[in-house]
Order: C-alpha cells, then structure tokens, then sequence
C-alpha cells in the first residue's frame, strides 16, 4: 500500500467542472487498490464539493507560506505527493523537496494553463486562438513546474504531444492521462422524445462564458429565427448576475444556473452546443453529450483532443508558427474530423461565415430526424476511440513502480537537477547581497 497525498488548488467537485471529476476520479483510483489517500488544501470551503469520506480518505486544511506545512507533512511522510495543477507545486514542492527527499513528485495538470491563456489573449487581440504565443511568461511557469517533478500528468494528446516536440519536455515525466469518462446510461431518448438546446459549463471558466456570449450575441438569434418554438436552455455552476441577467423567455434564452445532474439535462434535449473560441485540455460537456448519445455542433477547440487527429503534428507545428483556422491543414482537419464528429465540427472565429456554418449544422441537426440519428449513432464509436487512448497500464501500477525506482528515474532527468540547482539564481541573489552591504 502506498502513503499518497494530494495537494488540491481546490476542493474537488465533480458536478461543477471537469477538472472536478478528473481528480475526484484520479482519488478514486488509488483507493480501489487500496492506496491511502490524503487530501490537503489551502482553498476555502466549498458547498459542492464531493464528500471524500465516502472513500475513506481524510481531508485538512493547510497554510499557504508556513513552515507548518513542512510539520505537517513530514508526520505524513507520504511515498507521493501530488499537486493539483502548476500553481500548487509552485507553493509547496520545494517544501515537499525538504521535508521528504524520497517522495514521488508528481504534477495533475488538468489543462495546460498557460496554453489557454494564450489561446485567450489571443482571441482578445486578434479574434483568433491559433495566433497564441505558446513562448509566454505563463508557458515558461508551468514548464518548469512540470520540469522540477519527476511525473506530470497530462489530460489530451494535443497537450503531451505540445510539452514533448515543442517545449522538449522527456518523454519519461509525461502520461497521457485522460479524463474518465463514466458509462453511459442504459438508456437513452429518441428523437421525437427529446426538444430544445442545451449548453452547460462553469461560468467561472472564462471560456464557457465566452461561449455564453457567443450564443447569446451571435448564434442564438440566428437558429431562433429558423425554429421559432425552440429554446436554449444554459446550465452551470457559479451562476454570477450578469449572466442571469442574460435571461430571455421571450427569445427563448433560457438561464437555467445549477444541474444538479449533467446528464438527465444534457440527454434530454436535442442538440448540445459548445461555441468555444479558446481553452485547452479535455471538454467534459462534449464526452458528456457523446455518453447520453445527444449530437454536438463545436469548434476544433471543443473537439481538441477529443478526435486524435486534430492532435495531429502538422495542426500542431501550424498552431506554434501563428497560422489561421483558414489554414490549408487546419481546415482540411475540420473538414475531415467534422465528418466523423456526432454532429458538426466548426472553424472558431466566429465571423458572419463561421456563424453561418454553425447555424446551418445546428438547425439541421435539430429538424432532420435522419442527421440527427446519423450523429446520435457516432456517439460510441467516437467515445469508444477516446477511450483507447488510456494506457493499458494502470496510473496506481505505474505510480507505485516510479516511486520504486525514484533514485534511478531522476538520475535520467538533467533539466530536472538543473531546475533544483541552488545556483540557478546565485548571480542575482549575490548581486543583490552586494548592493545591500554597499548601501
């Protein structure tokens, strides 16, 4: 059995976000196999987050920049310790480093950060996420996070593929480690059974609001006035005023806040639709929408390690060098994964052109009972595909054989040694000695 905690940025909640089921699910896996878990956080309390004794793993509250947490941690003393994403192995692995040497260090990303704040400066400056600057302050944080462990999981292939051939990351630190997706229901509606639109998402997640506006701004009115008796009906955690302030009957533009299950909302109406201009790592609400076979009209951004081949190194290398969606690779691999897709892949610059297309899928999918069964019936094969991406290789199995051979793993990690090599500031830090004594 080993002795592994968790060091969470904030209380897993798996009914508000995908990265609330990821580590809820990550928790979960350790302790079928009987793994101990603790979870630790410095983040406030949450009325959504999961009850982790269900699972027999002990929760605590922690101090950010105490050295009570190097007291703490080393009567754990824990074989692993893992940080839930990049700003949480800033704060506290060098005091892990300390206080237990021996520890497995291991990194959740969850998304790469950095990669959707590009992505998102981006689209604020150019109206395009594919012109993101993958060589920000940002990127050069988190890569060095993911350098200084000795493991870092990572959610999409797009993501793996991107730390290993751009930023050179070793293959050895990384696992392709993707979102779980549960089973689906046993059974589903049919056409004639189900009615409306559904969106859903955390409103905090700024690429889900986004996506709110760009319903309500743009799409929406456009597939009112071609299906006039149908609504949108918008769902999420973290309801803020200006977004119920969106609310519209007369439209048809339906803020509904809280689900209390994405999957009885999700599954009961027609078409999901997912306008993401920006954001990276894994999109539940389309694996979600793929389960309860409910067709999808998204962006390449939505569908982004979704379909392998829109994690393509040709798609990648043109992202890197700033290319457009109206780029040959890219379009052709909209245009190929769209066909594939249980429903419709769109272009996400949402210009007159990119509505129009967007538009158009949406409205068919909804009227056209034989499209619609079409995508309805896509849905497992696409999902089915997802799931082999998994290792067969289980994340205890391979945890537990690291932390077995830690000594020997890190010997292989140079860029890892240098990271944590006192001298990398000694200049600047003598510098500023001198200054001070000459005062």
């Amino acid at each position: 059995m080993l002795n592994i905690v968790v060091i969470g940025y904030v209380w897993p909640e798996p009914k508000s976000s995908a990265a609330g089921q990821n580590m809820l699910s990550l928790i979960k896996q350790n302790r079928d196999v009987g793994n101990k878990v603790t979870f630790l956080t410095a983040a406030t309390d949450s009325i959504h987050k999961a009850d982790l004794t269900k699972f027999d793993v002990g929760s605590e509250a922690i101090a950010l920049n105490c050295s009570s947490f190097n007291e703490r941690i080393s009567e754990i003393n824990p074989d692993i310790v893992i940080f839930d994403r990049y700003m949480t192995e800033e704060q506290f692995s060098w005091r892990v480093k300390e206080a237990c040497p021996n520890a497995l260090r291991v990194l959740n990303t969850e998304d790469l950060h950095s990669l959707r704040q590009a992505r998102h400066e981006a689209v604020k400056n150019a109206g395009d996420a594919s012109h993101a600057d993958l060589n920000s302050d940002l990127a050069q944080r988190e890569v060095a996070a993911i350098l200084r462990s000795d493991f870092t999981l990572v959610i999409s292939q797009y993501e793996k593929h991107l730390l290993e051939n751009h930023y050179r990351v070793p293959k050895a630190q990384l696992r392709l480690h993707p979102l779980f997706v549960e089973a689906p229901p046993l059974h589903t509606l049919a056409f004639s059974q189900r009615q409306h639109f559904v969106h859903i998402g955390n409103f905090r997640h700024a690429p889900n609001w986004d996506a709110v506006l760009q319903l309500k701004q743009h799409i929406w009115p456009a597939i009112r006035k071609k299906i006039p008796q149908a609504q949108l009906h918008i769902y999420g955690a973290y309801l803020p005023k200006k977004a119920s302030q969106l609310h519209n009957e007369a439209q048809g533009f339906m803020i509904k806040g809280w689900a209390d299950s994405a999957q009885d909302v999700i599954s009961s109406a027609r078409v999901l639709l997912a306008p993401i201009r920006f954001g990276a790592g894994i999109k539940g609400k389309l694996l979600d929408a793929m389960r309860t076979q409910t067709p999808s009209v998204t962006t390449w951004l939505g569908a982004e390690g979704i379909i392998e081949d829109l994690s393509a190194e040709g798609i990648i290398e043109g992202n890197v060098e700033g290319s457009t969606p109206e780029n040959i690779g890219l379009s052709e691999a909209i245009k190929t994964m769209s066909a594939q897709w249980p429903g419709a892949i769109c272009s996400a610059l949402m210009d007159k052109n990119a509505v129009d297309d967007f538009v158009e899928h949406a409205v068919t999918l909804y009227n056209d009972e034989k499209t619609w069964q079409g995508a309805s019936v896509r849905t497992a094969d696409v999902l089915n595909a997802y799931k082999s991406q998994a290792s067969e290789f289980s994340l205890p199995e391979q945890l537990k054989l690291l932390a077995s051979g830690l000594e020997t793993h890190r010997k292989s990690l140079f860029l890892q040694s240098l990271l944590w090599h006192q001298s990398l500031n000694a200049t600047k830090y003598m510098s500023q000695w001198i200054e001070e004594k000459n005062k």
